[in-house]
C-alpha cells in the first residue's frame, strides 16, 4: 500500500502541529476584560487565556493546544482589534 501525495502531506502537517510558538489571536475587536494567564504558566488545550468583551458579551479565548505561555501582549481595559496577538503559547 502506498500513500498518496495528499495523505503524505497531511501526515507531515500532523507531525509538525504543536511545534514552535503559536500566536493566539483575537478573532473580533473588543475590550480585554481579564487576562487569565501569565508568562511561564503551563496551559492545557482549551484552557481560558483571555476574556474579551465584544458587543456586550464576554468571550473567553482558549488555548489552541497545551504548552507554556511565553508572552502576554494584552492587559485588562485595553482595546484589541481583530487579528491582534493576545498570547503566545509554546
Amino acid at each position: 500500500m502506498t500513500l498518496t501525495d495528499a495523505a503524505r502531506s497531511a501526515l507531515g502537517d500532523l507531525r509538525t502541529a504543536g511545534s514552535g510558538p503559536e500566536n493566539v489571536i483575537s478573532v473580533m475587536p473588543g475590550k480585554v476584560v481579564r487576562v487569565l494567564v501569565s508568562p511561564g504558566d503551563e496551559v492545557k488545550a482549551g484552557q481560558g487565556l483571555v476574556v474579551i468583551e465584544a458587543m456586550k458579551m464576554e468571550n473567553e479565548i482558549g488555548s489552541p493546544r497545551g504548552g507554556r505561555v511565553t508572552a502576554v501582549h494584552v492587559e485588562p481595559g485595553r482595546a484589541v482589534e481583530a487579528g491582534a496577538t493576545l498570547v503566545v503559547v509554546e
